[in-house]
């Protein structure tokens, strides 16, 4: 496994993020058991990284974190968690809030520990609160032991996040589409100009750089048959200086096998490389997809939409529907598994989710493209 040096250690550049975890029946019952046997697998090789958060599957993926991890010799990974700031509405509320997800994690302390999704409505509960101030007096205490924060927004706002607090390090979602598409490259090359190491998360765009559309996979087929989509999409995050952790938020055992693989054998990318990568990129954005992650951050919402899962069948149709006569057939089957009450149809534009998106992408546009689509077919 390729490791990057700490002060106290070496962490694997490739880290696990607990966000998309086999589940069974809902989205917050995460599959313990192949969950547990995906754990172990990346411990096995090298992976020493877990990152989980407050409310990654609706708040099971920090018990996941304390029963899988537990298991182990604390010394042999690295836990990363986050203060949601979100969930923050009083000074009282960070306390509560640390010492429970502690409890749930079952440790002493965070080797990494974010501020979590820092936009501009919490950057203001961030100082509202005293946020920051009580979370730097745990690291001296030893119950943290990295202060970070991770990103989405605009450069104006991480130059106000830099400029006025020191940080241990910086997580930001970058990949080969989202360096000028959400201005990853520039959020980049501030954090390198202020020497704060980076954690990269989304490097696989919610899993949307792994099934590329039909043009863009065959070009890195073309320029090497053995390679998955998503390896290109790692290497592209991990070849970048500064870069200390490139998290992916596995969902089976083959996903982590991949990941073990390319950054077990891990190369920069070569300019040959860069250029394949160029080509792929302009044939992904002739395809109309939805930049959705399925980060589930827009959940709920109030009208019982299943927002990423409509945005999803969406992208999969759009990817594939000029060399695949059959995509509206499938569009269509896997849109009439949703629930009733699932469907883009029953939004009601309240915009909710609009609000909450990370992306910034205008959901209910979309959902009213989707319900169209259907539709479509369905008179057709």
């Amino acid at each position: 496994m390729e490791m990057r040096n700490l002060k106290n250690g070496k962490i694997s550049l490739l880290g696990f993020g607990l966000m998309r975890l086999p589940c069974k029946t809902g989205f917050g019952e995460v599959d313990i058991d192949k969950g547990i046997e995906m754990v172990d697998y990346a411990l096995a090789h090298g992976v020493n990284y877990f990152d989980t958060a407050w409310m990654y599957h609706e708040g099971n993926s920090e018990r996941f974190a304390g029963e899988a991890l537990s298991r182990h010799d604390r010394s042999a990974f690295f836990l990363a968690d986050k203060m949601p700031l979100v969930s923050v509405s009083a000074e009282e509320d960070v306390e509560r809030i640390f010492n429970e997800q502690l409890k749930k994690c079952r440790t002493d302390y965070f080797d990494f520990y974010l501020l979590h999704n820092i936009n501009q409505a919490h950057f203001k509960t961030m100082e509202t609160f005293a946020v920051y101030e009580k979370l730097k007096a745990k690291q001296e205490r030893g119950l943290i032991k990295h202060l970070g924060f991770s990103f989405h927004e605009r450069p104006e706002l991480m130059r106000q996040v830099i400029g006025r607090y020191d940080w241990d390090f910086a997580q930001i979602q970058l990949n080969y589409v989202d360096w000028e598409l959400q201005q990853a490259g520039t959020l980049y090359e501030m954090l390198a100009q202020k020497n704060i190491p980076v954690n990269i998360m989304e490097p696989v765009r919610g899993g949307a750089l792994a099934n590329l559309p039909d043009e863009a996979a065959a070009l890195f087929k073309a320029a090497n048959p053995a390679a998955s989509p998503a390896s290109w999409a790692l290497r592209y995050a991990a070849s970048l200086p500064g870069v200390q952790v490139v998290l992916s938020g596995m969902s089976t055992l083959e996903q982590v096998q991949d990941n073990v693989e390319t950054m077990s054998a891990f190369t920069l990318l070569t300019d040959d490389e860069r250029g394949v990568i160029e080509a792929v990129l302009n044939a992904y954005r002739k395809a109309a997809t939805v930049p959705c992650t399925s980060c589930r951050y827009c959940m709920d919402c109030p009208s019982g939409v299943e927002i990423p899962k409509n945005l999803a069948v969406y992208n999969n149709y759009s990817a594939h529907a000029e060399s695949n006569p059959m995509a509206g057939m499938i569009f269509e089957m896997e849109y009439s598994l949703f629930k009733e009450e699932e469907r883009a149809a029953n939004c009601v534009e309240c915009g909710e989710c609009k609000t909450r998106c990370p992306q910034h992408i205008d959901i209910p546009r979309w959902l009213k493209t989707i319900s169209g689509l259907h539709e479509q077919f369905v008179k057709a």
